[in-house]
């Protein structure tokens, strides 16, 4: 199928869906200019730092870090979290909004993204699955409780060390707090507040198991193929369509539709057959 044909019918599905489910993956923000971290070079090269170290990201997402070194674990998630603070969501995000709010769409986003960006660009909180939790949320490094709250912490880090200056903690017993994300080897996760989210995302597909739906991939590729599973658990419901955007990845059966392109790319692309302005 020709690219035209398949922007065409990409937009004739989301004028004719009744939900949309909006599923993304690390290179959903790499049009943000935030890093995927692919592969170790991709990692070494948004932390340079550490590749003199010999640390991948496997190494540097440990919660271990947190037990032997704080610091060092939060120089990574410290830089990380202000990385995300000051960090602006692209054009896309509010192309996705506008979509919702046209054809009325009821919607749900699903992403295994730490960056809480989707909120950032007003997405409700209610209607958002972080699959592997938040940067933005903390909790107990041991857990002492199921406790979960908000980081509002200003997070110093000295740039050359990646150390942080500032040790989170616990304002329930006085230890080590820690990001409220699922890392790698981690047994120490307090997944309530995603699990919640679980809850409600299926709920919203019990709500619509009779209604047309599109899911909307992004940037999610095989390595951790989390929402990739989810998108095809989905396109095997009853009138259901996927369409994949995915620059390196994109492969997908019929009569799902796929785009080897960038997130923004893509969105723009089936934008312009939506708005009547396609070349």
């Amino acid at each position: 199928m020709k690219l035209k044909d398949k922007y065409m019918k990409a937009a004739d599905v989301i004028k004719n869906a009744g939900a949309i489910v909006i599923t993304a993956g690390a290179g959903m923000g790499v049009d943000s200019g935030l890093p995927d971290f692919r592969g170790d070079k991709g990692f070494w090269k948004a932390y340079p730092m550490y590749e003199s170290l010999g640390i991948n990201f496997y190494d540097a997402a440990n919660p271990a870090h947190f037990a032997r070194n704080p610091a060092f674990g939060w120089g990574f998630y410290g830089h990380r979290t202000n990385l995300y603070r000051k960090t602006v969501p692209h054009e896309g995000f509010y192309i996705l909004l506008k979509w919702i709010e046209k054809y009325c769409l009821d919607y749900f986003v699903v992403t295994s993204n730490v960056d809480g960006q989707f909120q950032k660009a007003g997405f409700a909180e209610e209607n958002v699955f972080e699959v592997h939790g938040s940067i933005h949320y903390l909790q107990c490094s041991k857990p002492c409780s199921m406790t979960i709250w908000e980081n509002n912490e200003n997070i110093l880090v000295d740039q050359n060390t990646m150390q942080a200056q500032h040790i989170l903690k616990c304002p329930n017993c006085g230890d080590v707090a820690r990001p409220n994300i699922l890392m790698f080897c981690d047994f120490s996760w307090v997944g309530m507040r995603t699990n919640h989210q679980e809850d409600d995302f299926e709920e919203y597909l019990r709500n619509h198991c009779d209604d047309p739906l599109v899911v909307v991939e992004m940037g999610a590729g095989t390595a951790i193929p989390t929402i990739r599973r989810l998108s095809a658990r989905l396109g095997n419901r009853h009138k259901a369509t996927v369409i994949r955007i995915n620059p390196r990845e994109p492969q997908i059966s019929e009569p799902h539709l796929s785009f080897d392109c960038g997130s923004l790319e893509g969105l723009r692309g089936i934008d312009n057959f939506l708005e009547g302005t396609e070349l």
